[in-house]
């Protein structure tokens, strides 16, 4: 059994979806991210897996209405990543109703940092490791930095991080198949859960992480937008209760 994450990318106030990061590839597939959210939770997911993408390059939230038209609009859990580099911020999400934060840049330029902030909001803290090329990129994709997934992954093995999202940037958006395996090696090399991200295209990849036996869960945006991909039934093999 794993959990089906829905993503929802914000770009400008709209529910979009980029090609491999490109902030310059973008699809919208709705002007109202709340509506959006709604149906995904209508449809029986029990998460909501969000990204600021303006606020990943800008450093700073730009898509807070968006998120908390969602938060309004809903009542299941949910995350969000992109623009959170300080404290202050955290506790602004948190306490607006978040239940999880992905820390990304920060873990690569601050790991002190988001070692503090564990303690401070147990529970509420994720770290995002974005692979290209099997290194770790940064700054909303934007620049790539020397270090290893396994490697940045392992220096928060004792802070307290519920989970870590392992996103393959070249596969992001593209519908090409999830990474499962690469995700697999990495919830093998650390104690912390894991949920695999990027290019999930069809049912078999919802079915293949969850083979994996390891994995806590996987992100999936484009295939339910374009519609390839039956939600619902998506959800039941992650839940176990069919088969692909």
């Amino acid at each position: 059994m794993i959990t089906l994450y829905p993503a929802i990318d914000l770009k400008d106030g709209n529910c979009v979806r980029l090609f491999k990061g490109d902030m310059n590839a973008a699809t919208v597939f709705n002007d109202n991210p709340a509506a959006q959210a709604k149906a995904f939770v209508d449809a029986g997911c029990k998460w909501l897996h969000l990204v600021d993408l303006n606020g990943a390059f800008a450093g700073e939230p730009v898509n807070g209405a968006a998120v908390d038209a969602i938060l309004g609009a809903t009542d299941v859990p949910v995350q969000l990543g992109g623009g959170i580099r300080d404290i202050a911020t955290m506790e602004r999400w948190i306490d607006k109703g978040l239940s999880r934060l992905i820390l990304g840049t920060l873990a690569v330029k601050n790991p002190a940092l988001v070692k503090e902030a564990c303690k401070l909001f147990p529970g509420k803290i994720a770290v995002g490791i974005d692979a290209l090329g099997g290194k770790v990129a940064v700054e909303g994709w934007a620049e790539a930095s020397e270090l290893g997934v396994i490697e940045l992954a392992k220096k928060f093995e004792d802070a307290g991080v519920a989970a870590i999202i392992h996103t393959d940037i070249d596969r992001d958006g593209t519908l090409t198949g999830v990474k499962a395996e690469a995700s697999s090696e990495l919830a093998a090399a650390v104690a912390i859960p894991v949920i695999a991200s990027g290019g999930v295209k069809d049912l078999s990849d919802i079915s293949r992480v969850a083979a994996a036996g390891n994995l806590e869960g996987v992100i999936t945006g484009r295939a339910i937008y374009d519609g390839g991909m039956d939600l619902k039934v998506a959800l039941a093999i992650a839940a176990g209760e069919t088969a692909c």
